[in-house]
């Protein structure tokens, strides 16, 4: 069977990710300059090959003060660290659109494995003739284990910032 390859549909893609603030309500945020691509074997989805990038300084949380400190050398460092990447090691079908999605996540100069939850939101065409394909992807990581470290004392007890970040992502793909 012939590689099929999936160019990312940035306009209806999003990169989102929650952690708690003061240990009782999240933080939502977001990149907003990524790119993504999938080779597959036909149209099937199982085993295929994806590779994904997002651009560090294009975090964005709502509040232009945390932006900055998330950029500094507190949190991401993107002057050293200018990039995210993520690449698959497996994509395996475990239930009639459900996948595990494994892969090494390299951020903050550290490459650790993730194991990420995808739920397959089928393929169809679009007015176009466009073939596309999407996928709701969540997952969580433990910042620090990215050397993500930065927290602050709260005076009532625990800390600022969370250690676990839920990713909650949104895949929209065209096919070449």
């Amino acid at each position: 069977m012939s590689t099929t390859k999936w160019v990312i549909d940035p306009s209806h893609s999003e990169i989102g990710f929650k952690v708690k603030h003061m240990m009782f309500t999240n933080v939502s945020g977001s990149f907003q300059k990524f790119d993504a691509y999938i080779e597959t074997n036909g149209d099937n989805f199982e085993n295929a090959k994806m590779e994904f990038t997002a651009e560090v300084d294009s975090i964005t949380t709502g509040s232009a003060d945390r932006d900055a400190h998330l950029l500094s050398a507190d949190f991401f460092d993107a002057a050293e660290f200018p990039q995210l990447t993520f690449s698959a090691t497996s994509f395996t079908k475990e239930d009639e659109g459900e996948y595990t999605l494994k892969g090494d996540l390299t951020l903050h100069g550290v490459t650790k494995p993730v194991k990420l939850d995808v739920e397959f939101g089928g393929l169809a065409k679009d007015p176009w003739g466009n073939t596309k394909t999407g996928f709701s992807i969540t997952g969580k990581i433990n910042r620090k284990d990215w050397g993500l470290n930065w927290n602050s004392a709260l005076e009532a007890g625990g800390v600022l910032v969370g250690e676990e970040v839920k990713l909650a992502i949104e895949l929209q793909f065209i096919k070449q």
